[in-house]
């Protein structure tokens, strides 16, 4: 199915852009950076029947509004405009997918209200309560060189984002879009080309991870949680960021996990979108198996 041209919808937390397609059961598709709603596109065609995809553009991307002070871009501030949105739309139960910063957010999501979230993925990103295995990450990448994280030093550096991005937009871009196994596809780059080139999008997206060591403050005291949905980690094994430690431990994090692995890199519903689609059809229930909403 296609993803349909991004609507506006105003909550009272701002104004906030979504696609969405399909009938049946709700599924909520989080992106991550530096994407947009749009990087569901191409999975999108290989969803089974019986999904009504609704994918938000996250504050400071996509379209959604650039909201100006980074105390917005707190992870759980994020998922709180994901909440305010679906409450909108009248979307009560329904599953739940993560990519990236957008897998964070959709985490963040499941914590505020498991009691609406069925299912849950996450792809290629920290599980927040995973403190065992992220400490062995820190522990991995201050052994070597850390160069793969340099653009996060980089967004955190305060106003570097901002003088150097614009009108460099799509080099920028497509320095991370290249793909491990597979190009991202061109209608991708150009549209994140587009998004990056909208007028405070360099300050926002830095946000992301200028928040970032708050935010993982607030998640170190999250140890002992357990996320009680069944969940499905869908795992691009070529990802040079989020390496294999990321796994670690995390069978002690859920009630009910699974992992499947992908040949691609980080962005990888857009490098192998049919191969992960396969996955999600194998995981989420749609409508003709599982209960609407």
């Amino acid at each position: 199915m296609f993803l349909s041209d991004p609507r506006t919808l105003t909550t009272p937390r701002g104004t906030f852009t979504y696609r969405d397609a399909g009938s049946g059961t709700p599924l909520v598709m989080i992106h991550g950076w530096p994407e947009s709603s749009y990087c569901w596109e191409h999975v999108g065609r290989y969803l089974n029947a019986g999904f009504h995809i609704i994918a938000p553009d996250l504050r400071g991307l996509g379209d959604s509004e650039r909201t100006v002070g980074r105390e917005h871009y707190h992870k759980a501030e994020l998922a709180q405009d994901v909440i305010s949105m679906l409450d909108a739309l009248g979307i009560n139960r329904f599953q739940l997918v993560g990519h990236d910063w957008g897998g964070v957010v959709a985490q963040e999501v499941a914590l505020a209200i498991p009691e609406r979230v069925s299912r849950l993925a996450i792809m290629n990103i920290a599980v927040i309560n995973n403190l065992k295995g992220n400490m062995e990450v820190v522990e991995k990448v201050r052994s070597g060189s850390g160069k793969a994280y340099w653009y996060q030093h980089f967004q955190q550096a305060p106003g570097m984002a901002e003088a150097m991005i614009p009108g460099n937009e799509e080099v920028w871009i497509r320095y991370f879009l290249r793909g491990a196994e597979q190009p991202v596809p061109e209608d991708s780059v150009a549209e994140y080309v587009r998004m990056y080139a909208i007028a405070g999008t360099p300050a926002a997206a830095a946000n992301y991870y200028r928040t970032f060591d708050s935010d993982a403050k607030r998640w170190a005291t999250l140890s002992d949680h357990v996320w009680p949905m069944p969940s499905i980690y869908i795992y691009g094994n070529r990802d040079h960021v989020i390496i294999p430690e990321y796994l670690n431990h995390i069978e002690s994090c859920f009630t009910d996990i699974r992992v499947a692995e992908v040949k691609a890199g980080h962005f990888l519903q857009e490098e192998k979108p049919q191969e992960v689609a396969e996955h999600m059809n194998a995981f989420f229930e749609p409508a003709s198996v599982g209960k609407q909403d």
